[in-house]
């Protein structure tokens, strides 16, 4: 009998395949006491299997490139991290066994994180899954993982670890489906990377039986459990009908009567060059640098090093439109050398250009690097500053932008409410706005982008953030300037006509996802888009306002 479910799409694209489940997690080893004179023996075991674990993750990173280098990257450190370590060999040395060590450290460690607020959930789900490595690398046990198959399948987890997620092959995992997560977790942008087609926060999803046949509708969150064939050859006529709109769809974003919208393209780094070039961006709307430090934690790249990778990605697009986003450390992004170990909510303390202003070298190195990279390239080059709160914050970071000689438009991004709220008065101090949606819809809803539990209020469709994003455009305009989206809900092809409706200037997306919007765009006027810009605004919730904007471009 078919039934249907409904979770939170997060990558364009139909499914169709039996389930195969995530491989199980560790289980707990037992609590047994080892002789004083084995501590040594056990520590040593201990260190060996996080730095096998560690090293694995790297390589994993080094493999799949681009953003999932940068998450898996973080994911090693994590695994190394000497406070970690320093409470496995305590715990080693009044008796517990190596395995049972790495065990309750890491579940203390975790306890600490979920008593900060939960802001750091998402780093849970990434703990838990080191840890599980950790333990059966100890035990002598398969890695927890992606099944093994040689018959293509739709892949069902409570939840998809990075160092998963990175290395799915497409030809194999169809699709995925997750019980936990949400639109801006790791596992969701990593499949939109990836063009794989994939669901999210989905209720009971382990309770679907392996070999069950789904079908799993990634752009609208629907996933049909045993599906009869005609809901099944609708849903391939659908995918058909949208792989063929693409085919046909080049060229700049323009609408249907020839407004432009520059569709450019998220990059983490040169790795993800090709992809956008490819994907036809305009230029890189969001460049996050954070991919550098990443590499040590405990020291800034040297200057030298960032000129390289920085000239990397602005020769790719010669004479086009490169926005740069300067470090973003802190909250779920912490490095040694900048971030403090010891705040309550990170969230909600010194992260973005605050940690930046507190380390003023850093800033000045890393835009001395932009400056340089730039040197006699034709590229449009454009620098702006994280988590920006007031006029204050927006001068702040133009003033080190002219000291340190940047020939560059300089912006803010918009992901604080007071931000949208002010967004004229930021504008007297840089030239253009960037709507960071992701993190905005983190602190207008009080919703930690990486808890499933409030996925809801994470959802770009909620009006209350359409309201900033309308008023962030609205201000550009009127000051003669220009206001882009570059967080995850310009991706949906959808959402980017009513973003546009609302007066946003560009749209930067992941590069998989830039061939549906431009598909789209191009069936619909500017009009249009205003309409069902205006019938989102007007609804009281996220599918209400899908739904409205969806009847108004249908001709309902």
């Amino acid at each position: 009998m078919e039934t249907t479910l409904r979770g939170v799409g997060v990558s364009h694209g139909v499914a169709i395949g039996e389930v195969r489940h995530m491989g199980t997690a560790v289980l707990e080893p037992p609590a047994k006491q080892i002789p004083a004179e084995d501590a040594e023996r056990e520590q040593g075991r201990a260190r060996q299997a996080v730095d096998a674990v560690a090293a694995d993750l790297m390589a994993r990173g080094n493999l799949a490139g681009g953003e999932a280098q940068a998450v898996l990257e973080a994911q090693a450190m994590m695994a190394q991290d000497p406070e970690l370590m320093a409470d496995v060999d305590r715990r080693i040395a009044v008796g517990s066994t190596a395995e049972r060590a790495v065990y309750d450290a890491f579940a203390a460690y975790r306890e600490l994180l979920a008593g900060a607020g939960e802001y750091l959930a998402g780093r849970v789900a990434d703990l838990d899954d080191v840890r599980n490595r950790i333990v059966a690398r100890l035990l002598g046990v398969p890695m927890p993982g992606v099944p093994d198959s040689d018959q293509p399948y739709v892949l069902v987890a409570r939840d998809l670890a990075p160092a998963d997620t990175a290395l799915l092959d497409p030809s194999l995992v169809l699709g995925f489906v997750t019980e936990e997560g949400g639109p801006t977790s790791h596992s969701a942008i990593l499949a939109r990377a990836l063009g794989v087609p994939a669901v999210v926060a989905l209720p009971g999803a382990g309770e679907l039986a392996e070999g069950t046949v789904i079908a799993v509708d990634g752009s609208t969150g629907d996933v049909f459990v045993n599906p009869a064939e005609e809901k099944k050859a609708e849903l391939e006529a659908a995918a058909a009908e949208r792989k063929a709109a693409l085919a046909a769809s080049t060229g700049p974003g323009v609408t249907a009567d020839g407004h432009k919208v520059p569709l450019l393209a998220n990059v983490g780094g040169p790795a993800d060059v090709p992809a956008a070039v490819e994907a036809g961006a305009e230029g890189v709307g969001l460049f996050r640098t954070e991919f550098l430090f990443l590499d040590d934690s405990k020291n800034a790249p040297s200057e030298e090093k960032q000129v390289e990778a920085y000239r990397q990605v602005l020769e790719a697009f010669p004479e086009g439109r490169v926005v740069v986003r300067v470090l973003d450390a802190g909250a779920d992004k912490p490095l040694d050398f900048l971030t403090p170990a010891d705040e309550p909510n990170p969230a909600l303390g010194v992260r973005g250009l605050r940690t930046l202003l507190d380390h003023p070298e850093v800033l000045r190195t890393q835009l001395t690097a932009l400056a340089k990279a730039a040197e006699g390239l034709p590229v449009y080059l454009e620098v702006m500053a994280p988590m920006v709160a007031d006029r204050k914050d927006a001068k702040a970071f133009a003033d080190a932008c002219r000291e340190a000689g940047l020939q560059a438009k300089f912006g803010a991004m918009v992901e604080i409410p007071s931000a949208a709220l002010r967004a004229r008065s930021i504008l007297q101090e840089v030239e253009f706005l960037s709507l960071g949606t992701n993190d905005l819809a983190q602190y207008t809803f009080a919703a930690d982008r990486q808890v499933g539990a409030v996925s809801r209020l994470q959802d770009p469709w909620q009006p209350a953030l359409l309201d900033l994003v309308a008023l962030s455009a609205e201000a550009a305009k009127a000051e003669g300037k220009s206001c882009g989206v570059c967080g995850e809900a310009a991706s949906d092809p959808l959402l980017a006509c009513v973003l546009t409706g609302l007066g946003v200037t560009s749209l930067s997306m992941g590069s998989a996802s830039i061939p549906y919007v431009r598909a789209t765009l191009a069936k619909y006027t500017l009009a249009q888009c205003e309409r069902a810009a205006a019938a989102a605004r007007a609804a009281d919730s996220a599918e209400e306002a899908r739904s409205a904007a969806q009847a108004v471009l249908s001709g309902e």
